[in-house]
């Protein structure tokens, strides 16, 4: 039997929800693992693991870096074609495609964009060395939020679920923008020229109709190399790939979705939980309360557990009570004020944007970001589930 187009789309979301709540559990273990092994004597290793120092090198070019840098920067790579190949599905005919469906979650992500960060930039306005952190409580982790959320099975309507995750979408577009624009280093032209070159290998490829994966992935590690030679982020690599891949062919076969088919696994089970791994595990011994009281802490969780929820929450009610937006179907108000606070889960994004901010920050600094995140990412959590469980329908 042939589907149709709409039960392939309805398909793809379904496998796309369990997969991602599946792997938050998996990322949820990979965090409590990393802290767990950090505190232990086992720390030393733990430690040199990280940073044990790989290089690679092809003719005369070569990079070396930390194996902690090669999974931030190579690993989240794939991460964000996989972001990519979403967001490109979503816009040309998922829930980004059509201007009612995407105006509500648009502007609640902008509200979730918006507040946590003036939150943050207030609490270290005085500090310079925290405030270039204020993107860090802007982030959405959207395998957390969804495994949140998956709790509760069949309680929450679908158009709940859509409403989330369009959320975290469009929080991921924010936080790519954010990263090109606010986190990339001293450039340089030549590897951006090279770079560029292989960006017109991929327009070439797209125009004349290839569709062998391979030429794109050859050519994206080409873009990928020269792009972290030029002070831009690296990940960026990913999104720019992911653009050119072909996602409508007149055979039905769409190489994009393929690819995204197959990376899901691969990302929610490997990736985002080795990145997890790489990135929560924080030395309780050598944290003190300035540390935990410290204005970038502080300054994250508040603006995760708070701002997040009034940013979110606010402009949602915003929206539907000046009648730019409808309410999602069979939602009620504290139902979306549950989900405003799941917002507040910036887990993945958030480690990886304070990596970025305060990427040649001292001990202190590293140490703030991820007790500020777990803490705050946490709180969400609880927050939201317990919201969700009182306003959800009780099970049959």
């Amino acid at each position: 039997m042939i589907k149709s187009t709409s039960q392939v789309v309805t398909e793809a979301w379904r496998n796309f929800l369990r997969l991602e709540s599946a792997g938050g559990v998996v990322l949820v273990i990979a965090a409590i693992v990393a802290v767990l092994l950090a505190n232990s004597p086992l720390a030393g290793y733990y430690g040199n693991f990280l940073n044990a120092n790989i290089t690679i090198t092809v003719a005369e070019a070569g990079i070396s870096k930390p194996f902690l840098l090669w999974i931030n920067d190579g690993l989240m790579a794939i991460f964000f074609l996989l972001i990519g190949l979403e967001l490109k599905r979503e816009v040309v005919e998922g829930q980004l495609s059509s201007a009612d469906q995407i105006v509500l979650p648009s502007l609640a992500a902008l509200g979730g964009l918006v507040v946590p960060a003036v939150i943050y930039w207030y609490i270290n306005r005085d500090n310079p060395a925290g405030v270039n952190g204020w993107a860090i409580p802007t982030a959405t982790d959207i395998a957390f939020a969804l495994a949140v959320l998956s709790v509760f099975g069949s309680r929450v309507p679908a158009s709940l679920k859509i409403f989330l995750t369009t959320i975290a979408i469009v929080d991921d577009l924010a936080a790519i923008i954010i990263i090109a624009v606010f986190y990339s280093g001293d450039l340089s032209t030549a590897s951006l020229v090279a770079a560029g070159l292989g960006i017109a290998v991929l327009f070439t490829l797209n125009r004349f109709g290839v569709r062998r994966l391979a030429a794109y992935m050859i050519t994206g590690v080409f873009i990928w190399f020269f792009v972290l030679k030029s002070g831009v982020h690296a990940t960026l690599a990913g999104i720019v790939v992911a653009a050119f891949i072909p996602l409508k062919c007149e055979d039905k076969h769409s190489p994009a979705r393929h690819l995204e088919h197959t990376l899901h696994p691969w990302v929610a089970f490997a990736v985002l939980p080795i990145f997890a791994f790489a990135n929560a595990g924080v030395s309780f011994d050598r944290i003190g309360a300035e540390t935990v009281l410290g204005t970038v802490s502080v300054g994250i969780v508040v603006g995760l557990v708070v701002g997040k929820q009034l940013g979110v929450f606010g402009m949602t009610a915003l929206a539907i009570g000046l009648g730019i937006a409808k309410k999602p179907n069979e939602t009620t108000w504290p139902m979306l004020y549950g989900v405003a606070l799941i917002c507040g889960v910036g887990f993945t994004m958030s480690m990886f944007i304070g990596g970025l901010a305060f990427e040649h920050g001292g001990f202190e600094q590293n140490a703030a970001v991820r007790i500020g995140v777990i803490i705050g990412s946490v709180t969400s959590a609880v927050a939201g589930w317990l919201v969700l469980h009182l306003s959800l329908p009780k099970p049959d």
